[in-house]
C-alpha cells in the first residue's frame, strides 16, 4: 500500500472513531448537563472533520505535475495541515467563550455511573487512536496526521481531567465544570498554535535537518574525486519531492567528461536516496606545485583561521585580469557583510599584495 492510501485509511479510522465518540459524549453531556463533556464531543467532531480534510488534501497532493505546476501538488499537504490547525484553534476559542459563561452562570452537573463509564471508555479509545494516528503520521511524514494524532492524545488527557472533576463533584459536591472547560480550551488553543508551526515553516522555506545534511555530505564524499561538499540548499515540494543544489570540489586535473559523469551520478543518487532533484555545481581545486595552488593554500588557510569564519571554499584565480575570488561562510554573529569582507580583505593583503580579491559571503543554509 502506497503512502497516500495509508494516510487515507488512517483518516477513515479516525473519522469512524471520532463520530462514534462524539455521539456518545454529546448524549451523556446533555443528560448530565456537563459543558465539559459536550465540548469534548464538539472537539471529536472537529477531529472527524480534520480527517475528512486530510483525505481530500491527500488526494489533491498526488495529482500529477502539469504545465502550471511542474513540480506537482505535494505542497497541498501543508495547506491541509494549516486548515486542520485553524479548525482546532476555532474550536478552542469557542470552547473558551462557553466555559467562561459557565463559570459566570454555573449549572449543577449530574454525574451517573453510566457517565463515568463512558468517560473512561473515551479516554482509552482516544489514547489508542491518538497513538496510532500520530505514529502513522510520523512514519508517513504527514503533518496532518501528526496534528490529528496529537489532538486525540490531548483529548484523552483532558477527558481524564474531566473524570477527576466528576469524582470531586461526587465526593465533595464541588463543581469544577466551567473551570475545566477553560483548561480544555487553553490546551486546544495551544495545540492549534503548535500544529501551525510545521506546515508554515515548510511553506516559508525551513532549512533541512542537520541529519539529512550530514547524510548527503557523507554519501557524496565517498564518491571518487570529491574532496568537499558545500552550499547545500533544499526546497520541499511535498513529502516525496524536493528541489536542491550543492557544490562539490574536485581536482583541476579532472576533464569535462569525468566531471559530467560525476555530477550525473550525484544527481541520480540524490533522487534515489532522498527524492531530491539536485543540481550540482563544481569547484576546482588547484593541484601540483604551481603558484596558483600555493596561493590557494595560503588564502584558504589564512581565512579559515579568522574569527567567526565557519567555512572557506570556491577559490578561483582569474588569469585574464589577475584576480582572485573565494567564498566565505561566517557564523550567525556576523550581521554586517560589507564590514566583514573589508576585515578579511585586510588580513589577506600581506599574501595577495597587489592582487585584487572578491570575497563572496555565503550564508549557512543547511548546517
Amino acid at each position: 500500500m502506497n503512502r497516500s492510501k495509508q494516510i487515507i485509511r488512517t483518516s477513515v479510522i479516525g473519522i469512524i472513531t471520532n463520530v462514534l465518540l462524539a455521539g456518545f459524549k454529546a448524549l451523556v453531556g446533555l443528560l448530565a448537563h456537563s459543558v465539559a463533556i459536550v465540548l469534548d464531543a464538539v472537539n471529536n467532531l472537529s477531529d472527524a472533520l480534520s480527517s475528512v480534510i486530510t483525505i481530500v488534501g491527500t488526494k489533491l497532493s498526488v495529482r500529477p505535475a502539469d504545465k502550471e505546476h511542474p513540480f506537482g501538488y505535494g505542497r497541498v499537504e501543508y495547506f491541509t495541515a494549516i486548515i486542520i490547525s485553524a479548525i482546532v484553534l476555532t474550536t478552542g476559542i469557542t470552547s473558551l467563550v462557553e466555559s467562561v459563561k459557565k463559570i459566570i452562570n454555573p449549572t449543577q452537573p449530574d454525574y451517573t455511573t453510566i457517565t463515568l463509564i463512558v468517560i473512561i471508555a473515551a479516554i482509552v479509545t482516544k489514547l489508542v487512536l491518538g497513538w496510532y494516528v500520530r505514529k502513522q503520521g510520523q512514519k508517513l511524514e504527514s503533518d496532518a496526521l501528526i496534528a490529528s494524532g496529537s489532538d486525540a492524545l490531548f483529548d484523552a488527557v483532558i477527558t481524564l481531567a474531566t473524570l477527576i472533576s466528576a469524582g470531586i463533584m461526587l465526593i465533595w459536591n464541588v463543581s469544577l465544570d466551567g473551570y475545566l472547560g477553560v483548561l480544555i480550551s487553553a490546551v486546544i488553543i495551544k495545540a492549534g498554535i503548535e500544529m501551525l508551526a510545521s506546515p508554515i515553516n515548510q511553506l516559508l522555506g525551513a532549512s533541512v535537518s542537520a541529519e539529512l545534511t550530514r547524510q548527503i555530505k557523507s554519501e557524496i564524499l565517498e564518491m571518487e574525486g570529491v574532496q568537499g561538499v558545500y552550499d547545500i540548499i533544499v526546497h520541499g515540494y511535498g513529502p516525496n519531492l524536493s528541489i536542491g543544489s550543492l557544490h562539490v570540489s574536485v581536482p583541476d586535473t579532472m576533464d569535462a567528461h569525468q566531471i559530467h559523469g560525476l555530477t550525473r551520478k550525484i544527481s541520480e543518487m540524490m533522487m534515489a536516496n532522498h527524492g531530491i532533484v539536485m543540481t550540482v555545481g563544481i569547484y576546482a581545486i588547484a593541484t601540483g606545485d604551481n603558484c596558483h595552488a600555493q596561493l590557494q593554500k595560503e588564502v584558504t588557510q589564512t581565512l579559515a583561521q579568522q574569527e567567526h569564519v565557519l567555512q572557506v571554499h570556491g577559490f578561483y584565480f582569474y588569469e585574464s585580469d589577475n584576480r582572485v575570488s573565494i567564498d566565505v561562510v561566517p557564523d550567525m554573529t556576523v550581521t554586517d557583510d560589507e564590514a566583514f569582507v573589508n576585515l578579511l580583505t585586510e588580513k589577506l593583503q600581506p599574501i595577495l599584495k597587489n592582487t585584487p580579491i572578491t570575497i563572496v559571503i555565503d550564508h549557512n543554509y543547511s548546517d
